[in-house]
């Protein structure tokens, strides 16, 4: 207890100065943040890492208020507006030009309906977000009363996600002439499922994110496993034990995953996968890093057919943020978002995976060996991330 008294100690040091020390807190963070309930250290850490906030620590106020007053704009341009206009079904600029049937690209309304085929497929992605938890599940403590109050005259995205399934319903009519609805999707069935009026769950604010990142980023837009990078930044930043951030959680979380993203965001466009930075070259050097460290088990691999396509691309991709329960995702990233060669020790950590299992990969087949790969067994994370620096300074 005393050793985790002075860390938390050694941190607050580091947090508390003027300016941060960046090598510093780098070397600190890498070695794992500790979990202090009255100390808001890793979401503050985090969002230094991710270039969020400042290193001046003088700034961080100005910067946060004016994060904050940004996102709440965008929420407001975004979904509350065209929710208002579409909840009346009367817009302030109609024309003859501009109706719900309008079958030019540009009109607001094609837009708005493009938009609700990216929000069902965020929703369907978010309903399942990080399930061995259940803090996805739980109401948030802020939420916007304006989208999901039942006298709200604003169609939030949960009305438009309902709204949206209910009209791709499909009506026929058996041979006895009797009418079936039958429903594309329902949504009880894809996940969680929405808390009563009035209150609105973790998973939602976390829909409301990506579907603010979409519209933001039209160019790349949602692409599905965004989610699950996003799952441990706002977990991190929405338990923080401080009425403040707490409250603005979403907008301090959305400002790191987009910062975060800037920096992944090639591995999310097919056509970048063979470039330099993207995902093929990842994993091309992966599989190198796995040939130079330990040559038999690459030539079982080579042999067996076991491509890094089948296990490294998810790894990779993802940040191996769907490999192990989320107090692990949490510690690995403690250690990667430390890294200042993004994201350079990723690499090795996916090599370390690959090396733990090498009895494994040389005494059985190609589906034993997939199965351990696409379904990593249960590893100490420090065992894995002990493994990793041993390879990377070897």
């Amino acid at each position: 207890m005393s050793s985790i008294k002075a860390k938390v100690k050694e941190f607050a040091e580091v947090l508390d100065a003027p300016e941060i020390d960046l090598k510093v807190l780098r070397e600190k963070c890498f070695s794992g943040i500790p979990d202090d309930s009255q100390s808001p250290l890793r979401p503050i850490s985090w969002m230094i890492l991710l270039n969020y906030l400042p290193l001046i620590t003088s700034k961080w106020t100005a910067t946060l208020e004016a994060s904050r007053e940004s996102y709440n704009k965008f929420i407001e341009e975004m979904i509350i507006k065209p929710g208002r206009q579409a909840y009346t079904n009367i817009r302030t600029d109609v024309t003859l030009e501009d109706h719900p049937l309008n079958p030019n690209p540009d009109s607001e309304w094609n837009a708005y309906f493009r938009d609700n085929e990216v929000l069902l497929q965020i929703d369907k992605d978010c309903r399942r977000l990080c399930p061995d938890i259940s803090f996805f599940q739980q109401p948030t403590p802020a939420p916007i009363h304006e989208l999901v109050d039942p006298d709200s005259r604003v169609q939030g995205l949960r009305r438009r996600v309902e709204q949206t399934v209910l009209e791709s319903e499909t009506v026929t009519k058996n041979r006895q002439g009797i009418t079936n609805v039958i429903r594309k999707r329902a949504l009880d069935e894809q996940g969680y499922v929405t808390l009563p009026p009035g209150q609105e769950a973790h998973w939602e604010v976390a829909e409301r994110i990506l579907f603010v990142y979409a519209k933001l980023n039209p160019g790349q837009g949602y692409v599905q496993g965004m989610n699950e990078v996003l799952g441990p930044i706002y977990y991190v930043c929405a338990s923080n034990t401080h009425p403040d951030w707490k409250e603005h959680a979403e907008a301090d979380a959305f400002f790191c995953f987009m910062n975060l993203m800037s920096e992944i965001r090639d591995n999310f466009i097919k056509s970048c996968d063979n470039s330099q930075v993207g995902i093929g070259f990842l994993m091309t050097k992966l599989m190198q890093i796995v040939k130079s460290r330990d040559v038999s088990v690459w030539l079982a691999m080579d042999k067996q057919g076991i491509k890094p396509q089948y296990f490294g691309f998810r790894w990779l991709t993802l940040l191996l943020s769907q490999e192990f329960p989320l107090p692990d995702v949490i510690r690995l990233w403690d250690s990667l978002l430390a890294d200042s060669q993004r994201f350079e020790f990723l690499v090795f950590v996916c090599c370390s995976m690959v090396l733990l299992q090498k009895q494994r990969i040389l005494e059985d087949d190609f589906s034993i060996s997939m199965k351990v790969l696409q379904n990593y067994p249960d590893t100490d994370i420090q065992v894995i991330l002990n493994k990793a620096i041993e390879l990377k300074n070897r």
